[in-house]
């Protein structure tokens, strides 16, 4: 059995990442830490703890932790709204209280006492930036040694990028670019590293027709939250979106839907590419998703949302 810890940055693909691993089968989820990233943090860390509430199908004793960590370069503001409507949804509020509890300890000392009091060594999963497991390795190195593998969303190895903003050239990752220090720091440990980079999910658009699956389920309340969540995003043609929070998040509970290759990697921290990768002889050995096995990520996507029920 896997013992998962989860750290997101609060956007709707970390959300429904977090309700995904609330319905797997065969693992126990540690903890949850949130940053202040790609979603704001009141909402998320709200959010969260009301999923909690509604959808912990494996009963696991869970606290919502609340990152202190902040940003080098912001996400964008219009990106991050999203949060706060999800938050509101109608079926996370309708019990009229929160039960379960915001965590004492900050997101990056939850991650340190949680990895230590495991088992075993644990799996990460992170959707968002690195700083919170930057943080943690500076604070207490020896959880290095307690961490069998980090699954996470960020970074481009082929210098396509999504950040268009005056001090940067276009060719990195958001939650790359959130703290390029992060990563290097990160990818100085011995930790695996299972990335998903913005390449790795061209098989899995936000698309209408995806959209409409979803819809035609919604008498599942996990489906009907998804459904519900991703309405809130409106893309444009120029800037299609991609799964790759839930994608990430897949690959750690069924590794079988991915296909990756062996890569060596190394960021930049400064200048206009600072938080872009370069792939070079001598960088830190990653493993890099490629492809995904499309019908069977739905299939067990969908097989984890329809086995949801409300407590």
């Amino acid at each position: 059995m896997k013992e998962i810890y989860f750290n997101h940055d609060g956007n709707i693909d970390d959300l429904v990442s977090y309700l995904l691993l609330l319905q797997a089968p065969n693992i126990k989820l540690l903890g949850v830490g949130a940053i202040d990233a790609d979603g704001y943090i009141d909402p998320s860390v709200e959010a969260c703890r009301k999923m909690t509430d509604r959808f912990n199908l494996r009963n696991d004793k869970l606290e919502i932790a609340r990152s202190d960590s902040r940003a080098v370069n912001q996400f964008p503001q219009e990106w991050r709204m999203a949060t706060y409507s999800f938050n509101y949804l109608p079926i996370l509020n309708e019990r009229g209280k929160i039960d379960t509890p915001e965590a004492k300890l900050p997101a990056h000392l939850d991650m340190i006492e949680k990895i230590k009091n495991a088992d075993k060594p644990i799996t990460l999963v992170m959707t968002g930036p690195l700083t919170d497991l930057a943080r943690a390795l500076d604070h207490d190195p020896s959880i290095e040694n307690k961490i069998e593998k980090l699954y996470w969303m960020g970074g481009s190895l082929n210098r396509h990028g999504n950040v268009m903003q005056v001090n940067a050239d276009g060719t990195q990752e958001w939650n790359a670019f959130w703290d390029p220090f992060a990563v290097k720091r990160v990818f100085e440990s011995s930790i695996p590293i299972q990335m998903v980079g913005l390449e790795s999910t061209e098989e899995l658009p936000l698309s209408d027709k995806l959209r409409q699956h979803w819809a035609s389920l919604r008498k599942y309340p996990a489906m009907d939250l998804v459904g519900q969540g991703y309405s809130l995003i409106v893309s444009v043609p120029t800037a299609e979106l991609y799964l790759w929070d839930v994608l990430t998040t897949m690959s750690a509970l069924y590794p079988e839907i991915v296909e990756t290759r062996e890569a060596n990697a190394k960021v930049i921290t400064n200048g206009l590419s600072a938080g872009s990768f370069e792939e070079v002889s001598d960088g830190r050995k990653v493993t890099l998703v490629t492809n995904a096995n499309k019908e069977l990520f739905f299939q067990k996507m969908d097989e984890l949302l329809t086995s949801a029920k409300l407590k």
